[in-house]
């Protein structure tokens, strides 16, 4: 892999004063980008000097993610200083982790607004220069908290798994456009995650151990839609499946034959990943239809299609 593969790029990091951020913005530095550091916190300066003093080009923005008219004024102001936008990488996040029933619904909704508005204000603030440039790579950071689900993290993991939707969607209306869009879930030590993970674990789940896998995500032939999980130079992908399941018959208690078959349904062999949202009406429509000929095939009493895979 060339070691400059994003030579000239222009690429835009959220929450990249510190952490994850940081790491991301000086890797892709590193690969050639000309980087914009976001950071709410005014650490961004720090972090653009340091890849500046490194031989490369960045270049510093403090605006808020919840703030369209901000995000905006970033994309300006990345345009009117490189030229153009290649890449979005959506970092910036909180946590304010409380079991629901401790948590408000003011801390659920800051996350909220952090992580997915946050994300939307600044993928629609260049979303048409992408569109009219075709050309252009996103990356949203999820987490296995929205994956998997994690105690103590209903509003971080409700907006982590909505940010798989919105990739899930983008991909497909970007694809076009030679508009890639891909999520990370990266597992690092960094302020939001300081004494949730063993102290063994500081020295190799550094957020720099992270930061290789979005280059992958980010080049010329990036993939598009997927869930790349990245920790301790350890690298996953995860995805969102459907099983073959089963139809049950409509004449006869259908609620009773679905408690019956859950461990069918529940089965994972000969499981798909869907192209897209209509794949299960394509699938469940198959299956129906297929029932409806096997009943004609036997009769008006018939019922061989009950429970039949499709």
């Amino acid at each position: 892999m060339d070691a400059r593969q994003l030579k000239d790029r222009v690429a835009i990091v959220t929450g990249a004063g510190a952490g994850l951020g940081r790491a991301h913005a000086l890797e892709l530095a590193r690969h050639g980008a000309l980087v914009v550091v976001n950071d709410i916190s005014g650490l961004a300066q720090a972090v653009a000097d340091e890849i500046c003093e490194a031989g490369g080009k960045g270049i510093a923005n403090c605006g808020d993610v919840t703030s369209y008219q901000d995000m905006q004024a970033m994309a300006e102001q990345t345009r009117d200083h490189f030229g153009r936008v290649d890449i979005l990488v959506n970092n910036a996040g909180i946590l304010r982790d409380r079991t629901f029933a401790k948590i408000t619904l003011d801390d659920f909704r800051l996350v909220m607004e952090v992580h997915v508005m946050g994300a939307v204000n600044a993928i629609k603030a260049v979303w048409t220069q992408m569109q009219l440039q075709q050309y252009g790579r996103i990356i949203l950071t999820t987490s296995s908290s929205g994956l998997y689900g994690n105690f103590g993290q209903s509003n971080y993991g409700a907006a982590k798994m909505a940010l798989v939707g919105l990739m899930q969607t983008l991909s497909l209306e970007g694809a076009k456009h030679n508009i890639r869009v891909n999520c990370l879930a990266p597992t690092a030590i960094t302020a939001m995650t300081a004494g949730l993970l063993p102290d063994e674990a500081v020295k190799v789940l550094t957020a720099e151990r992270v930061s290789p896998g979005l280059i992958a995500l980010l080049g010329e032939q990036a993939p598009t839609r997927m869930i790349m999980l990245a920790g301790g130079s350890s690298f996953e992908s995860a995805h969102i499946t459907m099983t073959r399941g089963v139809h049950v018959s409509w004449k006869n208690d259908p609620a009773k034959q679905v408690c019956e078959q859950l461990d069918r349904i529940l089965d994972q062999t000969e499981q798909f990943v869907p192209a897209s949202g209509w794949d299960q009406s394509k699938h469940e429509l198959g299956k129906a239809l297929h029932a409806v000929g096997a009943l004609a095939e036997d009769g008006p009493d018939g019922d061989r299609g009950v429970g039949q895979r499709s």
